[in-house]
């Protein structure tokens, strides 16, 4: 068995048994997480993590981790309820490690055990059909670039991750690095969209500065189609 199966499998049991630990903890966490993950209520969240009180830090930690192994649920609404309880340094620092922690976890469920799930969802986007951009050195750059925009589909781009050549190591890597200026700007748009009359103004050049981002990566992407 080589290290990257190692760290998978690690991974894999880590995951499972915190699972099982939060269930013991609370037998009834899944039904109010799904609840609270599928409201779209942004108060309702944030009443429901900082109802953990002193722990509500690191629940709101574990609950972002989940949400993005998931895959397929929203994690802004946690990424702006961070912002609001903790603080924006702060709640960008919890959501950008637990967004990062999630997606690794989503991906090694996808390339270990959920393969053809990851198949079926990269096949729903005309965009994200050719995993051959993954392929060897050109995947970790792919991977940073798309991981750096706020708002993308997390669950599509960590399947065509899974279902790519791209490595355990460059995949991690370049989450982390990815998602630190992405997770910011979604912290920052969500604690001044809330909070918009004291923000407006800080509001307007993140937005700006979102377009650019998008911009500049769109442009970045045409150029590349063409060499």
């Amino acid at each position: 068995m080589d290290k990257e199966n190692k760290v998978k499998i690690a991974i894999l049991v880590i995951f499972i048994a915190v699972l099982g630990l939060i269930y013991i903890l609370n037998p009834n966490f899944y039904s109010e997480f799904w609840h609270v993950a599928t409201s779209g209520n942004m108060q309702e969240t944030v009443d429901y993590i900082n109802s953990f009180g002193a722990w509500a830090i690191i629940f709101s930690f574990l609950l972002d981790v989940l949400i993005n192994a998931l895959g397929f649920l929203p994690s802004i609404f946690v990424s702006t309820a961070n912002g609001l309880l903790f603080g924006i340094v702060p709640g960008i620092i919890v959501s950008w490690l637990a967004e990062t922690a999630g997606v690794i976890i989503s991906f090694v469920l996808m390339r270990t055990i959920l393969r053809s799930s990851a198949e079926k969802i990269i096949a729903k986007s005309k965009y994200l059909k050719k995993a051959d951009d993954f392929s060897g050195k050109n995947g970790f750059k792919v991977m940073l670039i798309l991981r750096a925009m706020p708002y993308f589909p997390s669950g599509i781009l960590t399947a065509l991750g899974a279902v790519s050549r791209i490595s355990l190591k460059d995949y991690a890597l370049a989450n982390l690095i990815g998602k630190f200026p992405s997770t910011s700007l979604e912290v920052v748009i969500g604690h001044d969209v809330v909070n918009y009359q004291q923000n407006l103004d800080r509001l307007m050049i993140v937005i700006v500065l979102v377009c650019i981002i998008y911009g500049a990566i769109w442009y970045y992407q045409r150029r590349m189609s063409k060499n």
